[in-house]
């Protein structure tokens, strides 16, 4: 397979982790017990990390101890509490129009610990992409509660902030990909778990609709999307794997008009067309031609000899 070859494919299943995550909104609200946004993120991470664990056989040694918790709290504890506070408060549309400034904050982020050079295609893509979704979903029944906004703005700000951590931090040498998603997922749920005991509680029984909801969002949500999103995460440039969350206010669009019998106007579909246009550009000018790609910064070349050679001691070293 050729390098744009490769790059395209491994592009297209990294997006299949937030198409999953489009289908979050319409499951918490008509699958999930209501208001119970801590239950939903920790049954939604500690299993489906435990099980990964178990399979990989392998726990955190040294750094990687704290490193996990970290990225755990990041990408998985702090996020998906926030992105559930926002699903219960906002339409799903909107939530996901919040969250999509988590490009600028990677972008940002990837130049001040990656050495990614702020370029002015990107600042495009962004102002496109955030465009884009704005104009699908912005309606006359698309009232804003304020909590909601800021949970979504947070949980753009965690992610993005897990995101580029772990592109910088890569994984240990001995260890797979799985066991890393597994300690994350993992450190997630355990951070979770105190709030949740404390704050909601268990529920006293579960309806055969909320098992099927938190069993599809533990094991495709969780256990395969995450999966997929930090393979992306180690074979693309963080700019690039953080722009196609946009596949998730488009899939929760989608699922509202076949679901929710939710209507897609004209303005509608011109915003799906400029989301997706951003996440191409980006796509597009996030990798050099094949002379640089040895030196850039952030490219597929770099990106893979992390992966050929990920904790190396030069970059673990640069905290």
């Amino acid at each position: 397979m050729t390098g744009r070859g490769r790059i395209a494919a491994d592009s297209l299943l990294t997006a299949l982790a937030p198409m999953v995550w489009g289908s979050t909104y319409l499951v918490t609200t008509e699958f999930l017990p209501p208001d119970r946004p801590f239950l939903a993120a920790l049954l939604r991470a500690l299993p489906a990390g435990l099980l990964l664990v178990l399979f990989a056989r392998a726990l955190p040694a040294g750094v990687w101890w704290w490193r996990s918790l970290v990225l755990g709290t990041l990408n998985i504890g702090a996020f998906l509490y926030l992105l559930y506070v926002a699903a219960y408060l906002l339409p799903g549309g909107i939530a996901a129009l919040v969250m999509s400034v988590q490009p600028v904050i990677v972008m940002l982020l990837a130049a001040l610990l990656l050495g990614d050079r702020l370029r002015l295609v990107h600042l495009l893509a962004c102002a496109l992409g955030a465009f884009g979704v704005g104009l699908l979903v912005v309606g006359p029944e698309a009232a804003l509660n304020p909590v909601g906004v800021l949970a979504g703005l947070a949980a753009a700000i965690s992610m993005g902030s897990g995101i580029v951590l772990a592109k910088r931090w890569g994984r240990p040498e001995d260890v797979s990909l799985l066991g890393v998603t597994g300690w994350q997922l993992t450190a997630g749920g355990l951070v979770l778990l105190p709030p949740t005991l404390l704050f909601e509680g268990l529920p006293g029984s579960l309806t055969p609709t909320n098992l099927a909801g938190f069993a599809y969002l533990g094991l495709i949500g969780a256990l395969l999307a995450y999966v997929l999103w930090f393979r992306g995460l180690e074979r693309l440039p963080a700019l690039a794997v953080s722009f196609l969350s946009f596949a998730s206010p488009l899939t929760a669009t989608l699922l509202g008009f076949l679901v929710l019998n939710e209507t897609l106007t004209p303005v509608q579909g011109i915003g799906a067309l400029a989301a997706v246009g951003a996440v191409l550009l980006v796509q597009l000018t996030s990798h050099r031609p094949p002379g640089e790609e040895e030196t850039a910064p952030g490219s597929a070349s770099s990106t893979s000899q992390e992966e050929e050679r990920p904790g190396r001691p030069q970059q673990l070293s640069r905290l």
